[in-house]
């Protein structure tokens, strides 16, 4: 952030809120580009007691963010889906 925002008070963008999908944790990490949103996730699950993670991310812009959100949440679930643990290998 830069110095002028700190100063005045500017604000980032707060990261949507995960969600839990068959014991996997989705959080979209929305990437802004010029013509949208860049379709991105970070997929997370516990597994022996540490967490491993996979970063989705996708071509894909859409215009509005919460219709990025959602395509977000609906290609995680749909990796997660076809692939399952084996994410993390």
């Amino acid at each position: 952030m830069s110095f002028l925002k700190k100063l005045f008070g500017g604000t980032t963008p707060a990261e949507p809120e995960g969600e839990t999908y068959n014991g996997f944790l989705i959080i979209p990490t929305l990437q802004k580009e010029s013509d949208g949103y860049r379709i991105s996730a970070r997929i997370e699950k516990d597994v022996d007691g540490e967490t491993k993670v996979h970063s989705l991310i996708r071509a894909d812009t859409i215009a509005s963010q919460d219709d990025a959100t959602a395509a977000t949440i609906a290609k995680a679930k749909q990796v997660i889906d076809e692939q399952g643990d084996a994410l993390f290998r």
